[in-house]
């Protein structure tokens, strides 16, 4: 009996942005906007990180217009796929794991607010 795998790979965060994203154009000529989300961890009991800082990553033009504009602090929501981009440097192979973003926005203050009391 054959069993057929579905995989699966969506990503959905909701964060701050920590910095304005950055515009650079990769060897290949494509250009690529980083920018990075600070995303709280579910309260947990024992002591530890209470947030994650998550490198987010688009190649859709449009969509880093949008993402541009955005402020240190603004709340943002964005979809996308986690994905490790490798490239070579002068000592081998390297690589980074990151949300490559095909959707985003900005979310409004008053449910940004509301969410941060529900938290």
């Amino acid at each position: 009996m054959t069993v057929a795998l579905i995989d699966r790979n969506d990503v959905v965060l909701r964060g701050r942005m920590s910095a304005p994203a950055e515009l650079r154009t990769l060897p290949s000529g494509d250009p690529l906007l980083t920018f990075r989300l600070v995303v709280r961890r579910p309260v947990l009991k024992v002591r530890g990180q209470s947030v994650d800082v998550l490198t987010c990553i688009t190649y859709d033009r449009a969509l880093q217009r949008r993402i541009a504009a955005w402020q240190p602090g603004d709340v943002v929501e964005v979809e996308g796929a986690l994905q490790r981009r490798f490239w070579r440097t002068g000592n081998g192979t390297a690589s980074v794991c990151e949300v490559n973003c095909r959707r985003g926005r900005k979310v409004p203050r008053s449910s940004s607010r509301a969410a941060e009391e529900t938290a």
